[in-house]
């Protein structure tokens, strides 16, 4: 099969290598779209990558045994490699699985382990269908294009009542703008490429500012009536960002981190947490169980094309990392077969 490498600094390409076989429950997936996320940062660092991707969705092929899923199957394909047996996994929240599989060790080898390939392998329960009526690419969106914010909207039980901060327009940022509004939410949204405010607008947020803005604080607060709005998403990981969705929001307000970040970030126990009466939630992705309302998201958005900017073969893997990387796009979707 072909899959996609980083060879170096802003260099990238497709390679040949065997082709993976299922064993077990696990079975084999045929590609059909590819998600791209934050693989660029690799392409502009310069760090070799053999195993690139973790989105993707397709068609099963090939079975070893009898599963969840059949030969045929149009699927999604979640992330990571859960082990299928603690209690976090029964219950859904595989993502959090403290017991991941050693992919190498359980397949002897690593190919089919990444996504930017043609064939992957994949434990048959981690491969919910895709109903008939909807698209790979625009299936391919139940996974970091709005997984994680969907669960961020879950578990702050977001509504029509609520006005909602996004900080950080990335892919993911977008995506929380589409499930916000989804639910009725007023949207606020921090972001200063003007691209990416463009794509917000288009997806329906009511605010943009610039976090540039001496007076951003101020402009959010008075657009949700001089309290502070009801929730806050931060998608950007970045820390000034971080700090300003804890300020912006309303005393009981509700904040979630999806961004990644490895820094720490100033918090006051006592005016923040104690005083001001603020949850906070730590998102990474949404229960297995939740997967059917992301697909209803999918299915009846208005505006859910928005969330595609570039559709390319994968053999054109240098253009879309510098698609990317350059930040003047929203998802972009890679068809191995082409």
């Amino acid at each position: 099969m072909k899959k996609a490498v980083i060879f170096g600094q802003n260099r990238a390409g497709l390679v040949d290598v065997p082709d993976p076989r299922p064993r077990e429950d696990w079975v084999l997936v045929k590609v059909h779209a590819i998600p791209v996320c934050t693989e660029y940062k690799r392409f502009v660092n310069g760090s070799r990558a053999d195993y690139l991707g973790h989105e993707a969705v397709g068609e099963v092929v090939e079975v070893a045994q009898p599963g969840k899923v059949q030969v045929g199957d149009r699927v999604v394909v979640m992330p990571q490699f859960p082990c299928g047996k603690c209690d976090l996994c029964l219950a859904g929240d595989y993502i959090h699985c403290e017991n991941n599989i050693d992919f190498e060790q359980f397949t002897g080898s690593l190919e089919g382990s990444a996504t930017y390939a043609q064939y992957l392998l994949k434990p048959s329960w981690l491969l919910p269908r895709i109903p008939d009526d909807v698209s790979y690419e625009l299936a391919s969106l139940a996974l970091c294009a709005l997984g994680p914010s969907f669960g961020a909207c879950e578990v702050m039980n977001v509504t029509s009542f609520d006005t909602v901060l996004v900080t950080g327009l990335g892919q993911v940022g977008l995506g929380a703008v589409l499930n916000a509004k989804y639910r009725g939410a007023r949207v606020i949204v921090l972001e200063s490429i003007p691209y990416r405010t463009q794509r917000a607008q288009m997806l329906g947020a009511d605010l943009v500012i610039s976090p540039g803005q001496p007076d951003a604080l101020d402009q959010v607060r008075g657009f949700a009536h001089g309290k502070g709005v009801d929730a806050a998403i931060d998608c950007s990981g970045v820390i000034a960002a971080q700090r300003f969705c804890i300020d912006a929001v309303r005393r009981k307000g509700r904040v979630a981190f999806v961004g990644e970040c490895s820094q720490e970030l100033p918090i006051k126990v006592s005016p923040d947490l104690i005083r001001k009466g603020l949850t906070i939630h730590g998102v990474w992705h949404y229960n297995l169980s939740l997967y059917p309302k992301v697909m209803q998201v999918i299915q009846k958005s208005p505006v859910i094309n928005h969330l595609v900017s570039h559709v390319l073969p994968m053999s054109e893997i240098q253009r879309a990392l510098e698609i990317s990387a350059s930040h003047q796009c929203a998802k972009i979707i890679l068809k191995p077969w082409e």
